[in-house]
């Protein structure tokens, strides 16, 4: 039987390439510069895997909205500052500063039947189940809204969600690049992390040690999935912007361009998959 199943893993992989989202909040805008990128290539990824910002973008681009119609999300406010995205809590008392109310509503109306198995592109969103302290891969059912607001549920800033007795958050928390959920079904993995390791020049204040412990653990918790990758596309908005860079949209996406186009241009044998 296990023969069986490796040779039938094998032959469905042989046509499925696959492309790794990174967390990285702002800078994930890079990832729909990315994909312009790839598509400007003739590259058209047929499984997504993403945690956080990753998850969103790959929902969107999974559903069928192409890189150009994302950015016009972006620049038409749906997509753009986290604000847009939060509802806030008039107290403390909650799991979370904010609910995912918005975000929730902004799924159901840009992707109304709310359904993996009736996506485009096959999708799979990284999530952390609290109770286990595991990270987990969703791919079915019809409660996708909820499972990307899971998998962007920052701690401490959005509420967790609940299912049943089970606390799901962000997916970035434990596995920033989950490359793990579609190694099975993918010859090729494209990763792209827009969190990449810097090391650090000068830690002025408080916040900007927090900042790099933070993608430090990202980074170490991303080592796994990108092994996993063929490719890696490494934008450096970073170097330039933070996770909270929202008004920098389009600079982000340009970064996510740039990178992508570079990276093939040093790597043609990417070119092979080109449709």
């Amino acid at each position: 039987m296990n023969l069986i199943k490796d040779l039938f893993n094998f032959s469905s992989r042989n046509d499925a390439l696959g492309i790794c989202l990174s967390g990285g909040a702002a800078l994930g805008f890079a990832h729909i510069g990315v994909l312009q990128s790839l598509e400007d290539h003739g590259i058209y990824p047929t499984h997504i895997v993403g945690s956080s910002i990753g998850a969103i973008v790959g929902t969107m681009y999974a559903a069928g909205y192409s890189p150009k119609e994302m950015l016009q999300l972006v620049k038409d406010d749906k997509l753009y500052k986290i604000t847009k995205l939060m509802t806030f809590h008039p107290t403390f008392l909650k799991s979370g500063l904010s609910t995912h109310e918005m975000l929730r509503s902004l799924v159901h109306e840009l992707i109304p039947h709310n359904s993996f198995e009736q996506l485009k592109k096959k999708l799979y969103i990284c999530v952390v189940n609290l109770n286990k302290a595991e990270w987990e891969i969703v791919d079915s059912g019809n409660e996708l809204d909820k499972w990307v607001a899971a998998s962007a549920s920052i701690p401490g800033i959005f509420e967790t969600i609940k299912v049943g007795e089970t606390y799901y958050i962000d997916g970035g928390l434990l596995n920033n690049m989950p490359a793990q959920g579609i190694e099975d079904f993918c010859q090729v993995i494209i990763g792209v992390d827009v969190i990449p390791h810097k090391v650090p020049t000068e830690l002025k204040k408080p916040i900007d040690t927090l900042a790099f412990a933070l993608r430090a653990v990202q980074h170490q918790n991303s080592k796994e999935g990108r092994d996993l990758c063929r490719f890696i596309i490494e934008p450096q908005a970073i170097e330039e912007f933070h996770e909270f860079s929202f008004d920098a949209y389009q600079a982000i996406y340009q970064h996510g361009y740039k990178a992508a186009t570079k990276y093939i241009a040093e790597n043609p044998e990417m070119m092979k998959l080109a449709k």
